[in-house]
């Protein structure tokens, strides 16, 4: 995936500036960075979410397999770039198996072999199934935090995207969810490219392969992980990853 150009307002307050940066396939991404600097905004960019904010736009490209994600029907590029939010965010009102077969269905999937065997392989895929193979009529909203998160990352993974962006997904969670979350996050680069954003600088160490450090709305630097937090380039990457400020 490949960010040229990018640029991002909501109204006339820009947000993002000039962003360039490509996307290593098959590995995790951590975008970092102090609050309002831009992360969640890009992220959403990445799928064309933040187009559906009231009188937000964006100007540049964002290419996946070298295809202009700009010129595609936005619900078909979200098929193709799945999303994680901050919160756990279950549909109400539905069943954990009727989670993950939602976005199946609106696939076109109709028959209930090909519904349950997408929504086993999902939940296998974000380690849930064992925990809730026994409760899938059960309401998703009835489970616990870090479960509902992982509910909803295999509701993301059901319609099978190239690229599973994760907009600070263990924030809301407590420790051992947070451990399950970023064990998790090193079995999904084997299958997808990830990219998550993160204020925790430590989670940006343990689980991602390469980093880029946002700051007032800009890209300072993208490198290697282990790079940007023992031998950054600029300055001000090294003021921020040794907690100089943030």
């Amino acid at each position: 995936m490949e960010a040229t150009g990018v640029n991002a307002w909501y109204g006339r307050r820009q947000a993002l500036y000039d962003i360039s940066l490509a996307i290593p396939e098959g590995s995790v991404t951590a975008i970092i960075g102090p609050s309002g600097c831009g992360k969640s905004t890009f992220l959403r960019c990445l799928n064309r979410l933040h187009e559906e904010t009231p009188g937000a736009r964006v100007s540049g490209s964002i290419l996946l397999d070298g295809e202009d994600l700009g010129k595609k029907d936005a619900v078909s590029v979200r098929f193709r770039v799945g999303m994680v939010f901050q919160r756990p965010s279950p549909f109400p009102n539905m069943s954990v198996f009727e989670n993950v077969a939602a976005g199946l269905r609106l696939l076109g999937v109709r028959h209930r072999a090909e519904l349950d065997q997408g929504v086993v392989e999902a939940l296998e895929l974000a380690g849930l199934w064992d925990e809730v193979k026994d409760d899938l009529d059960a309401p998703g909203t009835g489970l616990s935090g870090g479960q509902q998160q992982r509910l909803c990352i295999a509701r993301a993974l059901a319609v099978q995207p190239e690229v599973l962006l994760m907009d600070e997904p263990c924030s809301a969670l407590d420790p051992i969810a947070t451990n399950k979350i970023e064990a998790l996050l090193q079995h999904l680069k084997t299958r997808y490219t990830v990219v998550i954003v993160t204020h925790n600088l430590a989670q940006a160490v343990r689980v991602s392969d390469t980093t880029a450090f946002f700051y007032l709305g800009k890209l300072v630097e993208m490198d290697r992980t282990e790079k940007i937090f023992h031998a950054p380039r600029e300055k001000l990457t090294e003021n921020y990853v040794t907690g100089r400020f943030g």
